[in-house]
């Protein structure tokens, strides 16, 4: 049986969300412009939507088990749908923004297509062997899913350059409302994908939700991104804006409390004391500054016209889109020199060498961001570190997590760079909207901050590497190699 009999359909769900996480990032000037907002405001789009996805990923996963990872990813790719296809009829701020946050539900599909694979291998005994699965009457349900993700991580690239590709140059071409209609009908049709072509791995395990926790954690990220979000209106003097935000991290307590009394927590927060891990999750978590928080940013710029300004680069779409795509190629090349560093010198060394590439990335921005040619570059250093990341953190947590937990660690590395993602996302809107600008542009001084904030991150997160014990990750990781 070849890789594609296991993940083809899967693939093409995948190939669709790179789509989704691709397309809109070269027309965001456009959508800003169409609803009449500021370019700052457009980073509430990634920030609601990644907060979003910090809630939704654990209960989603969680519901996968219950009652069946096929039926939860059926249910997600139809919201998903629905909140696509509305976009292009949603004319106020406040309904696109609503439309757009749902349609971060795709962030559950990698999660519970794994969780189906892993269930599939285990009851089917898949071997590897050059490549094809075999039946071979043991299980080995890692290897194949491990094998299987990379066909999936690959496919969501490919379709996020293409989607980007394909984004920049149809808002040069066509209507924005047509344009906006394409990932609808995109995801519809993935829906069908799933419900004919996709199995189920075979019966639920049960278990319990705790909706106790999920609701703690979800008011504690409501209250935080709110106070943000009263900082940005208000501005930094609201007394009531930084009472909220204290509030948001005030109820982190109480769920703390929660969860460490729970035989099945929506978050083991033990995982997060863990000496062993809890470096990783710090990466993770200042790593979603720069690969989740600062995407918006960089279209807006690459947009913004310097004639009017003094700054940016004044490209349409499909030069924005050029960037992305280079930027996404890096990335790939970077998760593929990945494993070879980590076999010549050591994992946490090779984690360290990529975030530092991210960091030098981001701050070259500070002096050189005048020429197209000049973001490029930045671009593709700090790809190359991202791409290093995006496929090493999940595999790192496993290996430094015990045997029985290892699940739960890589999970945690992807909740934990959503939320540093979120964060970013609001403070760099706030960034953005503070100091001189000129119409609807973002201020220099905004993008300079943007900049410095996601390099001095990923240098701290380097620095946090360094704790980790020298041959920390290193069996697992030339297992997994």
């Amino acid at each position: 049986m070849r890789v594609w009999a296991v993940v083809g359909f899967l693939a093409a769900v995948e190939f669709t969300s790179g789509i989704l996480q691709g397309y809109y990032t070269p027309m965001l000037t456009d959508i800003a412009r169409a609803l009449g907002i500021h370019d700052a405001d457009v980073n509430w789009f990634e920030g609601t939507q990644l907060m979003l996805s910090a809630l939704v990923v654990p209960a989603f996963a969680k519901l996968g088990d219950m009652v069946g990872h096929k039926r939860m990813l059926l249910i997600s790719t139809a919201i998903v749908a629905i909140a696509s296809l509305a976009l292009p009829f949603a004319m106020t701020f406040a309904v696109f923004l609503a439309c757009w946050a749902i349609q971060g539900v795709y962030v559950v599909w990698l999660p519970l297509e794994v969780a189906l694979i892993y269930s599939r291998a285990h009851s089917a005994g898949f071997g590897w062997r050059r490549g094809e699965a075999y039946s071979m009457g043991s299980t080995e349900p890692a290897a194949v899913t491990a094998k299987a993700a990379g066909v999936l991580v690959a496919a969501l690239e490919a379709g996020a350059i293409i989607g980007a590709l394909a984004g920049g140059a149809l808002v040069d071409a066509f209507d924005l409302r047509i344009v906006l209609l394409v990932p609808g009908i995109a995801v519809a049709a993935c829906f069908f994908v799933i419900l004919f072509g996709v199995r189920e791995a075979g019966p639920a395990t049960g278990g319990r939700l705790d909706t106790t926790g999920l609701a703690l954690v979800s008011l504690a990220l409501i209250a935080f991104t709110g106070g943000l979000s009263l900082l940005r209106i208000e501005g930094p003097a609201s007394p009531l804006a930084w009472g909220v935000t204290a509030l948001g991290l005030a109820l982190l307590v109480p769920f703390v409390f929660w969860e460490r009394r729970q035989a099945d927590p929506v978050i083991d927060v033990k995982m997060f004391i863990n000496p062993s891990l809890w470096p990783v999750f710090l990466t993770a978590g200042l790593f979603g500054v720069s690969v989740l928080g600062a995407q918006a940013p960089l279209s807006t710029f690459a947009r913004t016209d310097p004639s009017v300004t003094g700054y940016g680069l004044g490209t349409e779409g499909f030069a924005t889109s050029l960037i992305i795509g280079i930027y996404l190629i890096a990335m790939i090349v970077g998760a593929l020199l990945y494993p070879r560093l980590a076999n010549l010198t050591s994992p946490r060394l090779a984690l360290i060498v990529a975030a530092i590439l991210v960091g030098a990335g981001y701050l070259l921005f500070l002096p050189l961001h005048a020429t197209y040619a000049q973001v490029v570059t930045n671009m593709v250093i700090a790809g190359l570190g991202s791409g290093a990341l995006v496929a090493s953190l999940p595999a790192t947590a496993a290996a430094a997590a015990p045997p029985s937990q290892t699940g739960v660690a890589t999970g945690l590395t992807n909740s934990v760079k959503t939320v540093g993602g979120a964060i970013a996302s609001c403070a760099f809107g706030i960034a953005l909207s503070t100091g001189l600008a000129t119409g609807t542009a973002g201020s220099l001084t905004g993008y300079l901050t943007v900049w410095t904030v996601c390099g001095v991150t990923a240098f701290a997160a380097a620095v946090a590497l360094l704790v980790v014990p020298r041959n920390a990750f290193r069996d697992a990781a030339r297992q997994n190699i």
